[in-house]
């Protein structure tokens, strides 16, 4: 599937916009989901076709990439849970972070509460979000932002990577709000899998991005450590794309399997593998580009944020735990 041009950065629009909206950042993803409405679904047979679409827009913009994947997946997930989704024109975002101190509360149709991570609130007209429904239990709601009883508060938002998608707080005071699926449908879906690693292979778009500046890089050919360290991104950076298209693949064949185990390994892979780009990039050219060439700095100041979408630890815990009760685990 074609990237179109409208991909490229807008020259206007850098981490320190003095617009709290952003409207550089909002129109080129209105122009891109102009030319490229949708993607095809996770697990639909197309599901590589689905991730490389979204490596390309990452390659060239992580603030691009970061508004339109939640579109995309929020298209997804209303397709899934069989809910109206977006419409010609509309730009939606997908907020399920749960901090303790930040909850969303659906009670007679309405929002009540705070929500915390509202990735690109001054951007979207519309939100799926997770809330505590009326029994405890957790759901998900769709809300039209130009609605009565929200305002958004980002003024705590001081970041430098991935600064032009403000992820601030959102504040809902009796906002009407229809519920999307069941209780637990949004967690309990194979595709809640699917869709992290569509983010991994946004994280492995940008880390190629980065290793392209020194692939092209005459040092490559005169210093034999600039060498090694190419070779080096060049393993990481290969695996853990083979990783993804073997995903894609299962993914395709039993789409009705969450393969939660595959995607954490998928996603701890590819976390690696940006980790090693960066900072080999980084050795082998020096402070250089990161203080000469804007672009450059920029891709690695926001994928440095951006793969930190990871739980970390956390996450290899998960994976240690997964295994170490398996009759064997490392066969060819």
């Amino acid at each position: 599937m074609p990237v179109v041009s409208a991909l490229s950065p807008s020259a206007d629009r850098r981490a320190d916009d003095a617009s709290p909206f952003a409207p550089s950042l909002a129109r080129d993803a209105r122009d891109v989901l102009h030319t490229q409405p949708t993607l095809p679904r996770p697990g639909g047979g197309r599901t590589l076709e689905r991730w490389r679409a979204l490596a390309q827009i990452a390659a060239r913009d992580l603030s691009l990439v970061k508004v339109l994947e939640a579109h995309y997946d929020a298209q997804a997930i209303c397709a899934e849970l069989d809910a109206d989704g977006p419409r010609p024109g509309e730009l939606w975002a997908v907020w399920a972070a749960e901090p303790p101190h930040a909850q969303v509360h659906h009670t007679d149709g309405v929002l009540r509460g705070r929500k915390a991570w509202c990735s690109g609130a001054d951007l979207v007209s519309h939100a799926l979000l997770t809330v505590v429904l009326e029994d405890g239990r957790r759901g998900l709601a769709a809300v039209d932002l130009s609605v009565s009883g929200i305002s958004r508060q980002d003024s705590a938002w001081q970041a430098i990577g991935m600064g032009a998608v403000r992820s601030g707080e959102v504040v809902f005071e009796a906002a009407p709000a229809r519920l999307v699926g069941g209780p637990g449908d949004y967690l309990e879906r194979p595709g809640f899998w699917h869709g992290g690693a569509g983010i991994a292979a946004c994280w492995l778009g940008a880390a190629g991005a980065v290793a392209e500046r020194l692939r092209r890089h005459a040092a490559v050919a005169r210093d034999a450590h600039a060498a090694a360290h190419l070779g080096a991104i060049d393993v990481a950076l290969s695996t853990a794309m083979q990783a993804l298209r073997a995903l894609a693949a299962a993914v395709d064949a039993r789409p009705e399997h969450p393969h939660r185990h595959e995607v954490m390994q998928v996603r701890a892979a590819a976390e690696a593998a940006c980790t090693t780009t960066l900072e080999r990039v980084g050795r082998a050219l020096g402070a250089g580009p990161l203080c000469l060439d804007r672009e450059h700095a920029q891709r690695c100041a926001d994928l440095t944020v951006f793969v930190r979408q990871t739980h970390a630890e956390r996450d290899l815990q998960a994976i240690g735990e997964a295994i170490a009760g398996e009759a064997s685990a490392w066969q060819l």
